[in-house]
């Protein structure tokens, strides 16, 4: 994945947390710290969104959608036959 250089600004008290964690070599630089918080936060809101998305559905509902779809059923015109799962 290409990167691209942004500017940001952020509170003194943010860069100088920054700076003493790139002093004690939990990270390379600033650069790598905010990529890191970002990637991070990207995640967390993604599986928070998808958790909402999860809590919308109907487990009663869903169960039966699935128990219908792996049933056999006939073809049309009666014959009895499964119909073939592709």
């Amino acid at each position: 994945m290409g990167k691209t250089k942004i500017a940001i600004t952020l509170d003194a008290e943010f860069i100088c947390e920054l700076d003493r964690l790139v002093e004690e070599n939990y990270f390379q630089n600033r650069s790598q710290a905010i990529r890191d918080a970002v990637r991070e936060k990207l995640a967390r809101m993604k599986r928070s969104r998808l958790s909402i998305e999860c809590a919308k559905l109907d487990p009663k509902f869903e169960k039966a959608m699935a128990a219908r779809r792996s049933a056999p059923q006939a073809f049309p015109g009666g014959s009895g036959r499964a119909r073939p799962t592709a």
